[in-house]
């Protein structure tokens, strides 16, 4: 599209702005875009409008049709008033829940939905005040609810917020929901048809109540009470990062019985400013940089943080050194995993109906892991709604053991359908407590996975590209990936190609093509070399990136070895980045 083409529609869905019934700040805010002589501001407003991704509805907060404020909310919500009344219009009552993090305007857009939903005739469950993610999950469940929606734009910068739809099995809607929704959400053409006034009789305040039965219920995943028992006083460094984990994070580690939880206080200062750090995101390592100042500082034996919504959950752990590393997302899935199945297994509740799942780009280890072990394991798409679209399926016939991502998202129960970093902190200073009574590090641990699994190194590489052109440019470079695929990556021939698009898998020696069976198709491409390297390319759900994940396996034959293997492939890594031209 040329450029005049492109600003002749943006001016016009501006003008829109400008004479309906918005409120005065936004109609000043559009007219002084449209009257700038810099015509980007306004482009980017409103080139397109915001689509639910991996992670739902997300964007920058600002005025256009492409951010985050109270019209885009509230289409977003209407739409999803309408669907709801097409989908349960015979039941006597609709519920709904609605939860929020700690960003600027997030209570603002949670109270705004609620309005719009009760004044369409749908009962409201409003938490009173900011809750982590997974409880949000939680009481759509416990509620008996059909829907629900958190406002929360996760880990990303301080200047977006969010929208995650969720259905009636507290699950981030996937086809046809979703789609369905959004095609209600472009039937409305008019700020009109967005019903604000509110119905306070429908909405009613819940807080104490969900939260007691949420932390009883994690509690029931315990697996070692005994070597709580004999290490509650392991000094745990933990850190909300500004978010909704600081209340019910300390409390459920106090409630399994460890008394030493060690505070990062300029952290627990709640702000959707982010005040301490750049990006409020425990996959970044400066994100950790003051807990582990402060696990230094007291000699702590793990440091933990919980992102701003408190469904990830990012680790750190002292190395055979004695000096603090950042614990990887791969690692982690794989340390929760090895922890679950063993003890499971340990105790006599294995008995072969028990399942795994995985997202296609975490470290393939956990397969290996899972299957060697009688366990199944399950490949899905990144984004956890689609780990628990295989728990739907399996509900009532299998048994779910647990589930995660390699961008620091786990979940070990199905009474929550979304990654859960209340229950994962609680794991995870478990285990340590567990792998501290078999005379063993955490750090030693991961060592002691690898001499019996095989060893991996993952590196993940996100190019940003902000913008349409910045769209546009990931768009070609994927469609350059199509085209011409890399024959040999780092040395290695590449063995055989998985494209999600077109859900078909290419074995490269012989030209055979064969069906990749999933739920729908995702732009997604994987090449697997023949020393047992993995790289997946795809364009980000949530933010302007194209990401790139790279796995290369070695062979560990002792833990005095480590860092040799380790060195070894990340050299492996930085071949692979040369090779791809990234």
């Amino acid at each position: 599209m040329e450029d005049k083409e492109l600003l002749a529609i943006v001016e016009k869905k501006a003008q829109q702005w400008l004479t309906g019934n918005y409120d005065e700040v936004t109609k000043q805010e559009v007219g002084k875009m449209l009257a700038s002589s810099d015509k980007t501001d306004l482009i980017e407003a409103f080139y397109k409008d915001l689509e639910f991704g991996t992670g739902g509805l997300r964007g920058i907060m600002g005025v256009g049709t492409n951010r985050m404020n109270i019209y885009t909310v509230g289409a977003a919500t209407q739409g999803l008033s309408n669907y709801l009344k097409k989908e349960f219009g015979s039941l006597p009552e609709i519920k709904v829940v609605i939860g929020h993090d700690c960003r600027n305007n997030s209570r603002k857009f949670a109270e705004i939905s609620a309005d719009i939903f009760s004044t369409n005739g749908i009962k409201v469950y409003l938490f009173e005040d900011l809750r982590p993610t997974p409880e949000a999950s939680f009481a759509i469940r416990h509620l008996g609810c059909q829907s629900g929606i958190i406002i929360t734009a996760s880990h990303n910068p301080k200047e977006y917020n969010g929208y995650k739809a969720y259905w009636n099995d507290g699950a981030q809607m996937i086809a046809p929901h979703d789609v369905n929704v959004i095609k209600e959400v472009e039937n409305i053409k008019n700020v009109d048809e967005i019903k604000f006034k509110g119905n306070p009789a429908l909405i009613e305040i819940i807080g104490e109540e969900i939260d007691s039965i949420y932390l009883d219920k994690i509690k029931t995943i315990s697996l070692s009470p005994d070597s709580i028992a004999r290490n509650k006083d392991l000094k745990i460094v933990y850190t909300p990062i500004h978010g909704t984990g600081g209340q019910l994070i300390p409390r459920m580690l106090g409630k399994l019985g460890f008394t030493n939880v060690i505070h990062v206080p300029e952290q627990d200062v709640i702000s959707g400013d982010f005040p301490t750090v750049v990006s409020p995101n425990p996959e970044e390592p400066a994100a950790l940089d003051m807990a582990i100042q402060k696990a230094k500082a007291v000699d702590a034996d793990i440091v933990m943080a919980s992102d701003p919504d408190a469904d990830r959950l990012g680790i750190a752990v002292k190395n055979d050194k004695g000096e603090w590393i950042l614990v990887n997302g791969n690692q982690t899935a794989l340390v929760f995993m090895y922890y679950l199945i063993r003890r499971w297994k340990e105790l006599g509740k294995i008995t072969g109906s028990e399942f795994a799942v995985k997202t296609i780009v975490t470290t393939e280890i956990i397969k290996e892991l899972a299957e060697k072990n009688g366990v199944e394991c399950f490949d899905c798409y990144t984004g956890f709604k689609w780990i628990a679209a295989v728990i739907r399926e399996f509900e009532g016939k299998r048994q779910y053991i647990g589930g995660g991502e390699e961008s620091y998202g786990f979940l070990a129960q199905d009474f929550v359908r979304d990654k859960d970093a209340i229950s994962a902190c609680s794991l995870m200073a478990e285990i340590a407590a567990w792998a501290k009574d078999n005379g063993k590090t955490l750090y030693e641990m991961i060592q002691d996975i690898y001499l019996e699994y095989g060893f991996g190194k993952e590196k993940g590489i996100s190019i940003v590209r902000k913008g349409k052109s910045g769209a546009d440019e990931i768009k070609q470079m994927m469609s350059d990936f199509r085209s011409n695929p890399p024959k040999e990556i780092a040395g290695s021939p590449v063995a055989f190609i998985k494209d999600y698009k077109s859900l078909k898998q290419t074995d490269c020696a012989t030209g055979t093509v064969t069906d990749l069976v999933m739920p729908a198709t995702s732009d997604v491409l994987q090449y697997f070399t023949a020393d047992g390297t993995k790289i997946s390319v795809r364009p980000s759900g949530t933010e302007p990136k194209i990401k790139f994940y790279v796995e290369v396996r070695g062979t560990l034959n002792s833990r005095d070895e480590y860092d040799a293997v380790n060195a070894a492939a990340e050299a492996k890594v930085d071949a692979v980045k040369k090779s791809l031209g990234i």
